[in-house]
């Protein structure tokens, strides 16, 4: 169509940058909501070239959900924007299905119009039950609360980074076709940071870089990883609500741009066998109200504090009990595999990259503790809820020298389940109803794969995947 009569506001990257950064600053400071929700309100009022506003919201599973809203109908009706949760995996039966979207006006994105289309910009919302509450299986709001609550009673910012793998594969909808195909394409051979300028790799990588920068990501640095077409785009911390947003947008970006490019990127766990898989290995820190790490002591074991070894003897405590929750499908299995650097033991290490939790070298800034034994594929805000939550109020196991004990996560998804549903502390972190339903949702998974992973990945793995789900394939069941 014509683009002759249209005069929607497209910015430049430089401009995108500045006003996300604006914002990410008055997220860090914690402004008001109302008067954020003011002046956001205010700007899209004001400001003619906008036309819509796309809500982003996820389900149980961490599926990302998109809706566009016509500016001028949400500016009048955003505290009343409703919509069926019974179309929403894992979220009400159809008996109960009003939900509604609130929109955290904090967590909004200029986007760049090439890539998100023009007269665009991004809110994250915030899923409320019919009672005006936030709803239990909105992860985002169970950690946007967990968050709060901490920060007011006890001072503590909780913050996070996450390095998240992928690949990057030859064909649009790569995933989706794989059950007829039976094989991924490479578009690199390459290796670790090994990729030439100007090779598909290397440009899409660039590209996905230049777009995190203008949405104000904050980029540090980025390269190819040890398997053939396998990437890794680092960005740095932010508070935990914040992180888990910025992992979701990654992976967006990350689709959306290679999509663009005629390719699929994907985040897999463990896609191809013979290669190593793909880890979202997840850095965590606490700072108090003066903006002090509270991970950090130059004289403790490692350089981190009692209190961080703490942290760490809580999360080693419920290793298997929060299993599936890190890793959340049936393919994530596959990258548990000790011969890969995978980090399958739960012990801590400073020097073990094959441990579940790692202390790298810091400082009184960087000081922090590594889980690496999360899939890229799990849902952010589940994964960082219950991190935090473990390590701040689990239990600490009475096990022997627990840093260091033998002990292995599961190698297959049915242990992880039978793990999660027998644990008391899986209960006390997402109640019975939403860790009863995310359990029916793995089982379901689960039952429609191979029970013996073998060393072929099945068509089934990747069909019924979670963030490849559709009717029509879904429906050949």
């Amino acid at each position: 169509m014509s683009s002759e009569f249209r005069n929607f506001l497209e910015l430049s990257y430089e401009e995108l940058e500045d006003l996300n950064l604006q914002a990410k600053e008055q997220r860090k400071k914690r402004v008001a909501a109302d008067v954020i929700q003011e002046e956001r309100l205010k700007y899209l009022a004001d400001t003619p070239g906008i036309k819509a506003v796309t809500v982003l919201f996820s389900d149980l599973e961490g599926r990302l959900h998109m809706l566009d809203y016509d500016k001028k109908f949400l500016i009048k009706s955003y505290d009343n924007l409703t919509f069926d949760g019974s179309s929403i995996r894992g979220f009400t039966a159809q008996r109960e299905s009003d939900l509604r979207l609130g929109l955290d006006w904090s967590a909004f994105y200029w986007t760049p119009a090439d890539v998100f289309g023009s007269g665009k910009v991004l809110v994250f919302g915030e899923v409320i039950d019919k009672n005006g509450g936030h709803y239990s299986g909105d992860l985002r709001g169970v950690l946007k609360s967990f968050a709060t609550e901490q920060f007011e009673k006890n001072g503590y910012t909780l913050n996070a980074a996450n390095e998240i793998e992928g690949f990057l594969f030859d064909g649009i909808d790569a995933e989706r076709t794989f059950h007829e195909t039976g094989k991924f394409e490479y578009v690199n051979q390459g290796g670790y940071y090994h990729s030439l300028p100007g090779d598909p790799l290397r440009e899409f990588i660039d590209t996905t870089a230049e777009v995190q920068r203008a949405m104000g990501f904050e980029n540090e640095k980025d390269h190819p990883e040890v398997a053939p077409s396998q990437f890794e785009i680092n960005y740095s911390y932010g508070d935990v609500v914040a992180a888990a947003d910025q992992i979701q947008l990654y992976k967006l970006i990350c689709r959306q741009v290679a999509t663009q490019m005629g390719m699929t990127a994907s985040f897999l766990p463990k896609p191809v066998t013979g290669v190593n898989g793909s880890g979202m290995h997840t850095n965590v820190s606490i700072t108090n109200k003066s903006g002090k790490n509270l991970f950090w002591d130059p004289k403790g074991e490692e350089k981190v504090s009692k209190f961080a070894w703490g942290f760490v003897d809580k999360i080693l405590t419920h290793g298997n009990d929060l299993c599936l929750l890190l890793n959340a499908s049936v393919n994530a299995y596959r990258r548990l595999d000790p011969h890969f650097e995978a980090p399958n033991q739960i012990k801590a290490s400073a020097t073990d990259r094959g441990s579940m939790v790692r202390i790298p070298i810091g400082n009184e800034k960087s000081a922090r503790v590594e889980v690496r034994s999360v899939g890229p594929d799990a849902n952010p805000y589940m994964v960082l809820y219950s991190i935090f939550k473990s390590g701040l109020q689990g239990n600490t196991s009475k096990i022997k020298n627990l840093r260091q004990a033998e002990r292995y996560l599961p190698d297959n998804i049915y242990t992880a389940l039978e793990d999660f549903r027998n644990a008391e502390w899986t209960t006390e972190l997402l109640g019975e109803d939403v860790k009863a339903r995310y359990a029916d949702l793995k089982q379901a998974s689960a039952d429609r794969c191979a029970r013996l992973l073998g060393t072929i990945v099945k068509p089934s793995e990747i069909q019924f995947h979670h963030d490849v789900y559709n009717q029509l394939l879904w429906g050949q069941f």
